[in-house]
């Protein structure tokens, strides 16, 4: 049945014209443009190719001598999957540009483990269990998406639970496709007649109108562009503009132009008026809660990524707009509570040729010849005195910024900047350690040991190794932003050590050690307060991290291993900034995630951007932790008591019930849908913590650990509900049921394969895995590896 329907591209980001070509050959499938010149090719394979088969489902293949499939394009979707294809979780679609033009554009439908969702600049703008026709069954995890003769379906269990699905006229030829203008939409027949669309209306789809264009519904369900109150169209653009052109739009700090915003006594708000909301406040949670306008105001003029933001006057409630704006939409209802403000900056661009100079710029000649001779004496002296201040900053050794151009190459000795850590000889460190004789700690970077300076404090000196020539580089960088950043909660850096092969970084020292020693150890049990001043100092220190400093730094590898504890139980948090010097030695265990599995977010297997939500899943992960005593995957008897052998902190118990492993961040979602928060308290706290005090912390922890970034709570509001400033958010179980999924994964692998006492357990799929050996639960799926071979450094 032909339809002439385009379902895949090889290359649609690097097209060639009709004179190129296509070769099979042993290794593969290889494309060259008119000239020769190499276009693509398929992936390395694991053996020759003898035969090259297009099937009747539309599946081209790449097969051995004995037929086995080599490649198959079914496992490199583009925006269109077929009859008898999957889109298994980490797989995307990605809309064209153009009905012409076939290179990746703005709209992507992704997998999630509760749903399939739409998304436009990482925002989710629709999800498939919207529409209102559909069959959902939220007791189960998402695996694929896949469509038949009978429907659309969201699948679990291996393929034979239905988790949504979406009944339609049967049809042996079927395909559903993201378009490009955002809509996903299933057609059937070889006359391609559309018989599922969503979102159906249009006004959904977040750049319908261009940026901050108003769009509103006529009768026919057509979308009518125009720009809101105050705002006009700027020529030959859809994109709206403040009418005043004394005023412009900001432009966010993530873009590739400056930003002009940055002073802040230059920016304003531009009001939108009710009845107009943004595409992605249904799907997000707000950055705060309970708070006025002008708090809200504050946030967005605090970061230089907030464009806008909505206010919500019945509750309180902040939106904030981030980093590219969309369409605005028309409401009714409810939703019209919402206030929007466009963060404006005072003083337009120039916008005709002449840039207002009318008759000035005539005058500039007779100026110039006047001006032009001092000023040129001027800068003649500025040169020789800077030539003569840099050779002489040179051979006292004070500032010279060179890298390496060798490993073994000493060009960072004289590395130095006044105001900044110490910079220690090697020889000082030497003998501060004893000559590197008491190691207290080591990771992914090297070794930790115990010092002591000449003036009596003890320190921690962290050993780098197997930097890399890249990493060196970036050592003085890290160095510079490590160096400046002070905050209670952090790990102060003290010095550091350049000087030939060696690099060396100086810490404050931790004299409790870190927190899964205390958490996880056989020492004095830590009473509930302390737990939560742990966690309230952790967070505070993320929060920091994440919008306290100048640049935002995320720290990627949230654990146990990496918060300190100083005199009164004083959580620091440390190895935040250091994720650059990862040498090409080490860089294949990050190929497709950093960090320590077990904390990593979902955003890592679905090839999302990775932002500091990554960092608060993690967080969430860690707080589980602290309030149950004991890692997340532990062994749990029939009591629910646990008693995890790995790390010696647990508990033995009593029960005669056989033991089995349990997937704790799962066991905390259903105690929490029971309400029984006491059976996830460590137990050995019984009669010292309240159910209440339980609640508050788990209720926090399965916020932060929510499947979609965008709904999980930042670290500033996490600080808020840890500090009882703001409500407690109650966790969407929707963007929750992915641990079930995990949990099952854990249980079903931990009974085919013992732990070997390792510390982390990936419950995650291995990027390489087949989709066939993610779906069929084989072992195979899942890479179990400690914490210390994928970290950081501890």
């Amino acid at each position: 049945m032909a339809s002439n329907a385009i379902t895949w591209s090889a290359n649609r980001d690097a097209p060639i014209s009709n004179s190129g070509k296509m070769s099979l050959t042993l290794d593969g499938i290889s494309i060259t443009d008119q000239d020769g010149a190499f276009r693509w090719s398929t992936a390395p394979l694991k053996a020759s190719v003898s035969a090259l088969q297009l099937t009747e489902m539309g599946n081209l293949l790449l097969l051995d001598q004995f037929n086995v499939t080599l490649w198959e394009s079914f496992r490199y979707p583009t925006d269109t999957i077929v009859i008898g294809q999957n889109l298994p979780l980490g797989l995307l679609l990605s809309s064209a540009v153009s009905s012409g033009d076939l290179s990746t554009g703005n709209y992507r439908l992704a997998v999630s483990a509760s749903d399939a969702l739409l998304q436009w600049q990482n925002l989710t703008y629709w999800k498939l269990s919207m529409y209102t026709k559909a069959y959902t069954n939220s007791n189960y995890a998402v695996e694929y998406m896949a469509i038949n003769q009978t429907g659309l379906y969201l699948f679990g269990h291996n393929g034979s639970v239905v988790v949504i699905q979406v009944n339609l006229s049967p049809s042996e030829f079927r395909i559903a496709k993201l378009d490009y203008s955002g809509q996903f939409n299933v057609f059937s027949g070889s006359s391609l007649k559309r018989e599922f669309v969503g979102p159906d209306d249009k006004c959904q789809i977040p750049f319908i109108c261009g940026r901050l264009g108003l769009c509103s519904d006529d009768a026919a369900s057509n979308p009518i562009c125009s720009c809101p109150p105050n705002f006009h169209v700027i020529s030959n653009s859809a994109d709206c503009v403040p009418s005043d052109g004394s005023y412009s739009l900001s432009v966010s700090c993530s873009s590739t132009d400056n930003n002009s915003g940055s002073n802040t006594s230059l920016v304003s708000y531009s009001r939108l008026g009710y009845g107009i909301d943004y595409f992605a406040n249904d799907f997000t949670m707000p950055v705060k809660s309970g708070v006025n306008l002008s708090v809200c105001e504050d946030l967005c003029l605090a970061d230089c990524s907030c464009l806008g933001v909505f206010f919500e006057n019945s509750s309180g409630s902040c939106f904030v707009l981030q980093n590219e704006l969309g369409s605005v939409m028309s409401t009714t209802g409810s939703d019209g509570d919402r206030l929007g403000f466009i963060k404006t900056l005072v003083g337009s661009s120039p916008t005709n040729g002449n840039n207002n100079f009318n008759g000035q710029a005539l005058r500039f000649p007779i100026v110039g010849l006047v001006l032009l001779p001092f000023t040129g004496f001027f800068l003649l002296v500025a040169l020789g005195f800077f030539w003569w201040r840099r050779s002489r900053i040179s051979k006292t050794g004070k500032v010279k910024l060179s890298y390496p151009t060798s490993p073994s190459s000493g060009e960072l000795d004289s590395f130095s900047i006044p105001g900044l850590p110490v910079r220690f000889e090697y020889t000082e460190l030497k003998d501060a350690t004893d000559n590197f004789n008491t190691q207290i700690g080591s990771g992914g970077f090297g070794a930790v040991y115990k010092g002591t300076l000449p003036d009596k404090s003890l320190v921690a000196v962290k050993k780098i190794t197997n930097l890399g020539i890249q990493g060196m580089k970036d050592f003085c960088t890290e160095i510079a932003i490590i160096g400046n950043i002070h905050h209670v909660n952090l790990v102060k850096l003290r010095g550091f050590c350049a000087q030939g092969r060696e690099r060396l970084l100086v810490y404050e020292y931790m004299n409790r050690g870190s927190l899964d020693r205390t958490l996880f150890g056989n020492g004095p049990v830590l009473e509930w307060q302390e737990r939560v001043e742990i966690a309230l100092g952790t967070a505070r220190g993320l929060a920091y991290l994440h919008s306290g400093c100048q640049q935002k730094i995320i720290h990627c590898d949230v654990k146990p291993e990496n918060i300190l504890l100083h005199d009164q139980f004083q959580a620091k948090i440390s190895d935040f900034g250091l994720s650059k010097l990862l040498g090409p030695e080490q860089s294949g265990l990050f190929t497709t995630m950093r960090g320590t599995r077990g904390y990593l977010a979902p955003e890592w297997l679905t090839s999302s951007a990775i932002s500091d939500k990554t960092d608060v899943y993690s967080f969430g992960m860690v707080l589980l932790e602290i309030v149950s005593g004991r890692k997340n995957c532990s062994i749990r008897t029939q009591s629910h008591s646990i008693d995890d052998d790995t790390s010696g902190g647990g508990y033995s118990s009593s029960s005669s019930g056989p033991p089995q492993l349990v997937y704790f961040p799962l066991f905390a979602l259903e105690m929490h849908e029971q309400g029984k928060y006491l059976e996830v308290a460590d137990l050995r706290l019984e009669g010292r913590v309240t159910s209440e005090e339980v609640e508050k912390l788990v209720r926090v922890a399965l916020c932060c650990v929510h499947e979609e970034p965008a709904l999980r709570p930042n670290m500033v509001s996490v600080v808020g509900m840890l500090e009882c400033e703001i409500p407690v958010g109650q966790p969407r179980l929707e963007s929750l049921n992915f641990l079930r999924f995990y949990g099952r994964r854990f249980t079903e692998a931990s009974t085919i394969e013992e732990n070997d006492g390792q510390d982390d357990f990936m419950l995650y799929p291995r990027a390489n895995a087949s989709v066939s050996s993610k779906m069929s639960g084989s072992p195979t799926s899942f890479s179990y590896i400690s914490s210390q071979q994928v970290s950081g450094p501890r």
